[in-house]
C-alpha cells in the first residue's frame, strides 16, 4: 500500500529517515491517541495540518479509533490474531 518493507520495519523508530516527516507526524499522533486521546495537544494537531487536510485527519482519527477498538475488542476475548 505504498510502504516499503524497510519502512514497515522501521515503524518503532520515530527518527527513521526511511519515514518521511508526514508518517512521523501521523504515527506520533496514532500512538497519542493509543495512549491517551485526551492528552493530543495543540501543537500536534498544528503539525499535523502541516501535512494533512482536515479531511484526512478526520480519517485518520476515524481509523486509529477503529483499530484500537479491534485490538481492546480481541484484547479482551483474549482472540489471537488470524492471518
Amino acid at each position: 500500500m505504498g510502504a516499503t518493507p524497510e519502512q514497515i520495519l522501521s515503524l518503532d523508530d520515530p527518527t527513521s529517515p526511511l519515514l518521511s516527516d508526514r508518517m512521523k507526524v501521523a504515527l506520533r499522533y496514532a500512538e497519542q491517541m493509543t495512549e491517551d486521546s485526551r492528552q493530543v495537544s495543540d501543537a500536534l494537531f498544528i503539525e499535523l495540518s502541516h501535512h494533512f487536510s482536515e479531511g484526512a485527519i478526520l480519517e485518520l482519527t476515524a481509523v486509529v479509533g477503529l483499530f484500537n477498538y479491534f485490538n481492546r475488542f480481541n484484547n479482551a476475548l483474549a482472540m489471537d490474531i488470524t492471518k
